[in-house]
């Protein structure tokens, strides 16, 4: 998702590109299933936690690599310090290093910047925000990889290693403790949706142990043996164990003997130190990020015994238009293929965790006490939306500072999104009812990607609304300051007359980024909103032969800034990265 024009050109698997240029990845359906048998630790934070499930072992046995970093501590830096950077462009595959950071750009599209202003600021939050981790089973049948028949952007070669890249991420945050423009300590973080990729209940899983602590074992299926597209011989994925000519090879992508092994070892989070909260996205909702399907067959088909790596060009073609335009957002084409094409499927190890969690899973989930890591408890989601079927909520960001979530998925399908009725009525009360606060909206989607009305099967009679409509309502309370988003997959800030709309690149895509927001009165009748991107703390430049965590969690950057068609306008421009916003109170 890394365009803004409004005319869809090609489709990316990451969320079946749209004109708007969001990306995601494929997912499944909801099924009523519980989150037992997962394979993440959860480490119980308070005394209302539970015991902590047991450590699952290596599926591979002894494992050949330590599955846990020795690395140094991770330092302190953002990329106002230095940013990971090619060391020779003019090669297929560009090698990382430590480059020259990003500085700092001032803008006054809202307020004029008062000479006085530092010396009179007071700070009134500071945070970080993470988005699209979309943590992956990249084993998962439902997955559409096979859409890289038509577009090498279908299938990533880095998606096997969205647990230590995650893990690194969390590493950073924890070295950072304070915000780089005014040195307050952050008091929390907000993953802003596509936390999962599949929405499936063990990416779920995944996720819940990342932030909050625990032992993740990466893998589904068959415990001992991989059964992916990345030892299937296909030369349309890379085949990082073999010596088959694939795409990715050609673009300069190694052998890594062993590799398959370690991506699917142990891995160790020590979760973040700071109360965190959850905004959910499309790829938690919908199967392929996109598809709504109403007959049941993809709940059925993910947790089953077969799994299609390939499909000719012709095939992929009229399936990727399909998801792209979001014509048919019932997927009765994907159902289709996956029902005709059942003797070219392999044969691969049926797993339950697979299986799609539903809207009341994924709040049950949050809910789990002995997931409650640094708190809060049930991270922003209550015991009332979990009786009422919302995921929406308020909650404080600091003296006078309020933060609101709201759900912009649209469960009619498609991966553009929208809002219902209820919830903008809910959103204007909410925002009248704190008329006397500082305001920060959290949503998954950005205003340009949400131009999908389908109805909500759940409320059939219900209306939708645009992000154009919601800019409009945030627009008429004076006390909203920032918008904060990220389905896009790339950095881009937005002055909407009376706030900023703040989006955030992905941690999946390159350049995988996370962003500190600060919020400070300036004492001369203007605020300013600092922005500040973070990368993970994981080395620029990797070793291949090092496949430990840290190791891994290096190579996942490295071969996302690499992955054949990775978007370069994804960093946005300077105005777009670290950045001091200015606002009239």
């Amino acid at each position: 998702m890394s365009r803004i024009p409004s005319a869809v050109t090609s489709v990316d698997r990451r969320h079946f590109l749209t004109a708007a240029g969001a990306v995601g990845v494929s997912a499944g359906i909801g099924l009523a299933l519980g989150l037992g048998g997962g394979s993440g630790e959860a480490t119980a934070v308070g005394p209302a936690a539970a015991a902590p499930r047991p450590a699952v072992p290596s599926p591979r046995g002894a494992a050949a690599h330590s599955a846990t970093s020795s690395a140094p501590a991770v330092p302190a830096r953002t990329t106002l310090d230095t940013v990971a950077t090619p060391v020779d462009t003019r090669v297929p595959f560009q090698r990382l290093a430590d480059g020259p950071g990003w500085r700092r750009a001032v803008r006054r599209d809202l307020a004029p910047a008062g000479a006085a202003r530092t010396s009179r600021r007071t700070t009134l939050t500071a945070f970080v925000q993470l988005t699209d981790l979309h943590l992956a089973d990249v084993q998962h049948p439902v997955r559409t990889e096979y859409l890289r028949a038509s577009d090498l952007t279908g299938w990533r070669p880095q998606e096997a290693l969205s647990v230590p890249g995650a893990v690194a991420l969390i590493e950073r945050i924890n070295a950072l403790r304070n915000g780089p423009a005014t040195g307050t300590p952050l008091s929390f973080a907000m993953t802003t949706g596509d936390n999962t990729d599949n929405n499936s209940l063990a990416e779920l899983d995944w996720f819940l142990t990342v932030m909050s602590g625990g032992r993740i074992t990466p893998n589904t299926g068959d415990p001992r043996h991989y059964e992916g597209p990345q030892n299937s011989g296909e030369p349309l994925y890379w085949q990082p164990e073999s010596a088959v000519r694939d795409v990715d090879t050609r673009h300069g992508f190694p052998r890594i003997p062993g590799y398959l092994d370690a991506v699917a070892r142990p891995v160790t989070s020590p979760g973040l130190r700071l109360p965190w909260y959850s905004t959910v996205g499309n790829h938690d909702s919908l199967a392929s990020g996109a598809v709504a399907d109403r007959s049941g067959y993809l709940a059925e088909f993910a947790v089953g015994d077969r799994k299609l790596y390939t499909v000719t060009e012709s095939e992929a073609d009229p399936l990727r238009a399909i998801l792209t335009a979001g014509s048919h957002p019932s997927g009765d084409e994907l159902v289709a293929l996956l029902k005709r094409d059942r003797r070219r499927m392999r044969a691969v190890t049926p797993d339950e965790r697979r299986a799609p969690f539903t809207p009341h899973q994924h709040l049950a989930a949050h809910l789990d006490p002995s997931r409650t890591g640094p708190g809060p408890v049930g991270h922003g989601y209550t015991a009332d939306n979990l009786a009422a079927g919302t995921q929406y909520y308020t909650f404080a960001m600091g003296e006078n500072v309020v933060g609101v979530s709201i759900d912009t998925t649209d469960r009619g399908g498609h991966f553009l999104g929208s809002v219902g009725t209820e919830q903008l009525h809910w959103l204007d009360r909410t925002l009248t009812a704190h008329r006397d606060a500082h305001v920060v909206v959290f949503s998954h989607h950005n205003s340009w990607t949400m131009t999908n009305t389908h109805p909500d099967p759940a409320r059939p009679g219900e209306g939708r609304h645009t992000g154009d409509e919601v800019v409009a309502l945030l627009r008429r309370h004076r006390n909203v300051r920032a918008w904060v988003n990220g389905h896009s997959h790339r950095n881009r800030i937005l002055p909407h007359g009376s706030f900023w709309e703040i989006s955030t690149a992905s941690h999946v895509d390159r350049p995988q980024l996370a962003r500190i927001v600060e919020l400070a009165d300036n004492g001369d009748g203007t605020l300013s909103v600092f922005t500040t991107l973070i990368e993970s703390g994981a080395p620029s430049r990797t070793d291949f032969h090092d496949l430990s965590q840290t190791g891994l969690a290096a190579m996942y950057r490295e071969f996302a800034h690499n992955a054949p068609g990775a978007s370069t306008t994804a960093y946005g421009s300077p105005e777009d990265r670290n950045t001091e916003l200015l606002l009239k109170v």
